[in-house]
């Protein structure tokens, strides 16, 4: 990469913020981890990482005013990448213990994986899934350049999200398959999450956070 990119990472009292941290610092990027709303208001590109549960991170962005700020900042055109939970908080809501609200900036639910077999005289699937899979993407997306469809990424998720249905909108960016294909992808315009662990992903997460840091500016 060349010229100074800095991008702002919410810590709402999560965890994985370091691990993340090290991986866009690894890509050249600097990295600015706050809690301050008046940093993520005036942010150039925005991150929410985070691994855990969907009500204990939505209750960790209201007690410090940030789920205001992000909303706020994204408004106004702000880059926003949901890492993981940070994804999953970007919808409407989420069924993980009860029916929780999100941050409503992508339309459509958090829904846990079934556990069911996958067919006739398969094993029933093991929920969390975790571990190496294939993600799928069929047109050009800035986020995936250099990323060839098929690469493998890392994942560790018991929930997943499901974006609603739009005549206009498409925002599926790419899939995996687990007993069924879900969002490892997901956004509209500057608003991405990313279901998988990019810190943990080896060449393809890192190329997929520089591509972030870089957006528009490659």
């Amino acid at each position: 990469m060349t010229g100074t990119v800095k991008i702002t990472m919410i810590d709402y009292g999560g965890s994985n913020l370091r691990s993340v941290q090290k991986a866009f610092e690894a890509v050249g990027v600097e990295v600015v981890v706050t809690n301050d709303t008046a940093e993520v208001r005036r942010a150039g590109r925005l991150v929410l990482p985070g691994v855990g549960a969907f009500q204990a991170g939505m209750n960790g962005l209201r007690a410090r005013g940030l789920d205001e700020a992000i909303i706020e900042a994204v408004s106004t055109g702000v880059p926003l990448l949901g890492i993981c939970l940070g994804m999953q908080l970007l919808f409407d809501m989420s069924e993980e213990m009860g029916a929780h609200p999100g941050l409503g900036l992508l339309p459509g639910r958090v829904l846990r994986f079934a556990g069911s077999a996958k067919g006739p005289g398969k094993p029933a699937l093991k929920v969390p899934h975790m571990g190496w899979n294939q993600i799928e993407h069929a047109e050009a997306q800035p986020l995936l350049a250099g990323v060839p469809s098929g690469s493998f990424a890392y994942f560790v998720h018991s929930y997943y999200c499901a974006p609603a249905d739009s005549e206009d909108v498409d925002y599926v960016i790419a899939t995996a398959d687990y007993g069924g294909r879900f969002a490892a992808i997901a956004g509209r315009d500057h608003i991405m999450g990313i279901q998988f662990h990019p810190e943990k992903s080896q060449s393809v997460g890192l190329r997929i956070l520089e591509n972030f840091a870089r957006l528009g500016a490659w």
